[in-house]
């Protein structure tokens, strides 16, 4: 195995671990649903994005929710936060990647931020409709919201959620951005290449 893969290997697993450990400080925000948490396990995909790649990106994602739930468990006995959790973080980071490589500029990066948000919230909203809240009730044997309940439920809840969720990565990753361009940008060259 040479070199550069291995160090791609290593700083997946590094990242995806990080991200599972932020996954563990999640909490919720007051006046919506319980059950939707903010965690900001999505920062270490988004290293791995702009220094890898998009499939690395993805990689941190899928190591960070499985791991997640072989710490957590899941209440409904199948994995559905985790699911819904790794969607909503290729949701995030995909668009980030495609605008900062075309731009890599802080400026890229905003554009891609909010391209991500918003595919993230609209995405997310979409999902839970068709996907994810027909899941846990099935799986919590909760009674089923139909109609303009669930809409109202997605309009309300799901929806200001995630955007809160990505103005809230938006910050802190351009915090970071900011403190550690040279770093990604050494990654980048060396990986990349």
């Amino acid at each position: 195995m040479n070199n550069k893969k291995l160090r791609k290997m290593i700083l997946i697993a590094i990242l995806g671990s990080i991200g599972t450990i932020l996954m563990q400080f999640n909490f919720p925000l007051p006046a919506l649903p319980g059950f939707l948490k903010i965690d900001f396990g999505e920062i270490p995909a988004v290293l791995a994005i702009m220094t890898m790649g998009p499939v690395a990106g993805i990689l941190v994602e899928l190591i960070k929710n499985v791991m997640h739930w072989f710490m957590s468990g899941s209440p409904t006995g199948v994995p559905v936060g985790e699911i819904a959790n790794f969607a909503t973080g290729v949701l995030f980071i995909m668009p980030i990647y495609f605008i900062h490589n075309k731009f890599k500029s802080s400026k890229g990066l905003a554009a891609g931020l909010i391209a991500g948000t918003v595919a993230m919230a609209v995405g997310m909203s979409v999902l839970n409709y068709v996907l994810f809240l027909p899941m846990y009730t099935y799986f919590m044997n909760f009674p089923a919201m139909v109609g303009s309940e669930l809409s109202t439920f997605i309009v309300l809840g799901v929806l200001p959620f995630n955007v809160i969720k990505g103005i809230m990565l938006m910050a802190i990753t351009m915090l970071l951005f900011k403190s550690m361009k040279k770093w990604i940008i050494q990654q980048r060259t060396q990986l990349m290449a």
